[in-house]
């Protein structure tokens, strides 16, 4: 490696430290405390202190290092990771039935996250901000009004790109690790016997002992590990290698000191269960590690909010979510987006859930099904990927999946006893939007159907147009189509009610494919079908957004020159109506309806300047 790759992979790895690690790395905020805290009846003795802080340890080697770092993120699309991309790669080379099985697995997956989305800047914010209960005990009615406001401020600077923020992230949080790090040390050195800790007898030890309550228990450490999938959503940003060095090198050693000296700052002062973390700093250094708290929770959520844009996009384009604006707000970076709707959709329900939680505590009650949900789907998907894209044998991918089961299934089943006590909001959020990505993709596949029934030959209609062609009139006409080989609706509708024609007329696809980019050799292919008749298909990834600017310059390489002010584009403006259907497709029809009112219009969503446009109606009962 030369020292200009060194030099480049050293960035990343500081990049992926502030954006990556945000969510787990603040996990000593509340993890501990709430493990120890009483619910479930362990007392701040030896025995409890060192069971959790080794089953804290070892789910973060086995989960976080064994399963995501060094297995999981082998499964990348053209270096793209998440759940959706998961499902992408494992649906590819299975039969039918499976296929199925696999996007519904993928779709509730990433339904999970929408849930987790709502629950992470509330959780970490207030956690933060709770370190004034400590610096002042008379501050504490202040915590809520004070998470509003930071919040408030988080999702209006959303607008303006996190560019200008992002060059702070990495600083920011490199310090907060390295601050982890010297007061777990420090607390670690006034009691050496922690670290007995790491040895996972402890951990064994602990569910013999407290036997069945051990098990609910497991729903408090998982705590540790939230965040855990950013590791592999963010693959795309900054790639495998940085993300498991900056892991390796600060994150996983930083994490487990701070726990091991909470734990030994517990043991010799068991009333620090109010809040270790901060009573682990000196008196001195509390206001500062509130000060960085606060940064490093505020970027923990935007990482997570961050994600939630980029998944929102990848469903847009999959055709699971109607197409929404969406905003560039990088010329450099792709990954940099703003979706206006989601944001301030996000925005409300993370202040009702600080207004109604009001305690991180409380929150935690809620926090953990969804994450750990997914992690048992990412198990299923990636084993199904290890199994039919790797070729992996069965006697290498059961065992495997056996175990790492072993692992999640139970730590998702101690996390449903939460759902009484405020689990049943992120399943809830889930469940909705699970609701949505379906009822949109089942349903506009039917509106399509319905639409594409008349059966025309479109090879017929243009050869028939061509011998006997209705008036010709100069320019451009484009025709956007859906499929390539349906004659468009727009097309039957301008012939039937203002009977010309354009003397060049192109009939055009747009088609998402299964990987994240499209190389620009690929991007447009162009087909002659008459003397006046052209097939233009553009292929975007599903990171990218189709410009028509682009297609036309794409197009004019490939010897078709259109100019935007001389085309006109026709469009099918659908009218949708239900038709007779039982009382639950027809509430599914009913969403439909209204998702598709709300839709981003094409001519928006493909930037095309409005006074080139022409649509013309028809009404399709579904």
């Amino acid at each position: 490696m030369n020292s200009e790759n060194k030099q480049s992979t050293a960035a990343l790895t500081l990049a992926a430290i502030g954006v990556v690690y945000g969510d787990i790395g603040t996990s000593p905020l509340y993890t501990l405390r709430e493990c120890l805290s009483g619910e479930f009846g362990f007392g701040i003795e030896q025995q409890s202190v060192f069971g959790f802080l080794s089953l804290i340890f070892w789910l973060l080697v086995v989960v976080v290092s064994l399963k995501y770092i060094s297995y999981v993120m082998r499964a990348d699309n053209a270096g793209e990771g998440g759940i959706l991309t998961l499902m992408s790669l494992a649906g590819r080379n299975t039969h039918a039935t499976a296929t199925a099985v696999v996007l519904i697995l993928g779709l509730i997956g990433g339904s999970f996250f929408f849930g987790e989305v709502v629950i992470t800047p509330a959780m970490s914010v207030l956690s933060a901000i709770e370190g004034l209960e400590i610096a002042a005990p008379s501050l504490d009615v202040f915590i809520v009004p004070i998470s509003i406001v930071v919040i408030t401020l988080l999702f209006m600077i959303q607008k303006h790109g996190t560019g200008l923020v992002g060059k702070l992230f990495a600083p920011v949080m490199l310090l907060w690790f390295i601050l982890l790090a010297i007061f777990g040390v420090n607390g670690i050195l006034n009691n050496p016997t922690v670290l007995h800790a790491l040895n996972p007898w402890y951990a064994l030890q602990f569910f013999v002992h407290y036997k069945t309550i051990s098990f609910f228990a497991l729903g408090s450490v998982v705590l540790a590990i939230t965040g855990v999938e950013a590791l592999y959503a963010d693959m795309g940003h900054f790639g495998k290698l940085p993300i498991r060095i900056a892991w390796m090198l600060v994150v996983l050693p930083s994490l487990v000191l701070n726990y091991f000296g909470q734990g030994a700052l517990l043991l010799k002062h068991p009333e620090a269960i109010k809040n270790p973390f901060f009573l682990l700093a000196p008196d001195w250094a509390l206001i500062p590690m509130l000060i960085i708290a606060t940064l490093a929770t505020v970027i923990a959520s935007q990482a997570v909010i961050s994600g939630v844009f980029s998944l929102t996009r990848q469903a847009v384009r999959l055709g699971y979510l109607p197409p929404m604006r969406i905003i560039h707000t990088s010329e450099n970076e792709s990954g940099q987006i703003y979706i206006p709707v989601v944001n301030w959709l996000l925005y409300t329900a993370v202040i009702l859930v600080i207004v109604s939680f009001k305690h991180s505590s409380n929150l935690a009650a809620a926090y953990g099904i969804a994450v750990t949900g997914t992690m048992v789907l990412t198990t299923l998907l990636s084993c199904t990927v290890a199994r039919k894209n790797w070729h992996w044998s069965l006697f290498s991918v059961v065992p495997l999946c056996i175990f790492l089961l072993c692992i999640d299934v139970p730590l998702f089943s101690a996390n449903l006893v939460k759902i009484l006590s405020g689990g049943w909001l992120p399943l809830t959020l889930a469940l909705v939007m699970f609701i949505i990505m379906t009822t949109w993709k089942s349903e506009r596949f039917r509106a399509l159907r319905k639409m594409h029934e008349h059966g025309n030959s479109l090879e017929a209609m243009i050869s028939s147009l061509e011998k006997h062609p209705p008036v010709r009139v100069s320019g451009t006409a484009v025709y956007m189509t859906r499929v390539k080989n349906i004659i468009p609706f727009a097309l039957l509708h301008n012939l039937k009610h203002n009977k010309v024609l354009h003397e060049r007329v192109v009939l055009l696809t747009l088609r998402t494919e299964d990987a994240p980019y499209v190389h620009n050799v690929h991007r447009v292919s162009i087909e002659q079908l008459s003397p006046t008749f052209w097939r233009v298909v553009a292929s975007y990834g599903w990171r990218e957004i189709p410009n028509m600017e682009d297609i036309f310059h794409r197009c004019g390489l490939e010897g078709l020159n259109c100019r935007m002010m001389e085309t006109s584009f026709f469009m099918s403006n659908e009218s949708l109506i239900l038709g007779k259907r039982p009382w639950y497709l027809r509430l599914r029809g009913k969403l439909f309806l209204v998702l598709q009112r709300n839709a981003l219009r094409a001519p928006d969503q493909f930037e095309i300047p409005p006074n080139r446009v022409i649509q013309l109606g028809t009404q399709v009962e579904i």
